[in-house]
């Protein structure tokens, strides 16, 4: 079921990093809700235009084939697997964000290592919520401000080994470590006192050293591994 996407004040188009792009993201909605579909795709705004709904995991996966969409908004609950068998299916080739009411530990963990680009609480405020999803669409990790000390928690708690990581300089180490808390590419050359450019440029060398192919593989790296 496609729909067009809805006007309202939202931010700006980015350009931040080689993945972004100018004019609306196209978005898939999933959840079992028709009643919330239909209130997220009002909340969008003109960055984005919907291209296509779905009531459970294996009719949106039919449908993200379909429209490859640059963006999916999934609950992370729903029939037919929910948003893990959403994003393990299609997390590789389009950026999955889970929309849900849960702010369990385990629950964003799961997200993130199915494939999951982003977890967001749907109580996000509209704006908010149209400048994270915007960022998704360009590849970026976003978690809602009150899961981010589970990350972190979760970042102390694993002391995993580091074989491949052993190889990273104490610069990429440190651009890791940013990337995988969600931060942009402006934010960190910030922290680090370098350009936006450098950033990427060291990203896109830790992807090729950890043999990854996406800039969210790099936070469920970190995870793994307990780099903090």
């Amino acid at each position: 079921m496609a729909s067009a996407g809805h006007t309202a004040d939202t931010e700006g188009p980015s350009t931040e990093g080689s993945g972004a792009h100018l004019g609306p993201v196209t978005v898939v909605i999933a959840d079992d809700h028709g009643i919330w579909r239909s209130g997220i795709r009002s909340e969008l705004g003109e960055n984005f235009t919907v291209v296509g709904e779905a009531s459970d995991a294996r009719e949106a996966i039919e449908v993200i084939d379909d429209r490859r969409p640059q963006l999916v908004l999934c609950d992370l609950h729903m029939p037919e697997g929910g948003g893990l068998a959403v994003a393990r299916q299609c997390g590789g080739t389009t950026n999955v964000v889970m929309l849900t009411v849960s702010e369990a530990e385990r629950d964003l963990l799961d997200a993130i290592a199915a494939g999951a680009v982003g977890y967001l609480i749907k109580s996000t405020p509209a704006q908010e919520l149209r400048n994270e999803l915007w960022r998704a669409a360009q590849g970026e990790p976003v978690f809602s401000p009150s899961l981010a000390a589970l990350v972190l928690s979760e970042f102390r708690r694993i002391h995993a080994a580091v074989p491949d990581g052993q190889s990273l300089t104490p610069r990429e180490r440190e651009v890791l470590r940013h990337v995988a808390k969600g931060h942009t590419y402006k934010r960190i050359g910030e922290d680090l006192h370098i350009a936006d450019k450098t950033v990427e440029n060291h990203v896109r060398n830790i992807l090729d050293k950890l043999h990854l192919s996406r800039k969210q593989e790099l936070m469920r790296y970190a995870i793994e591994h307990g780099i903090e």
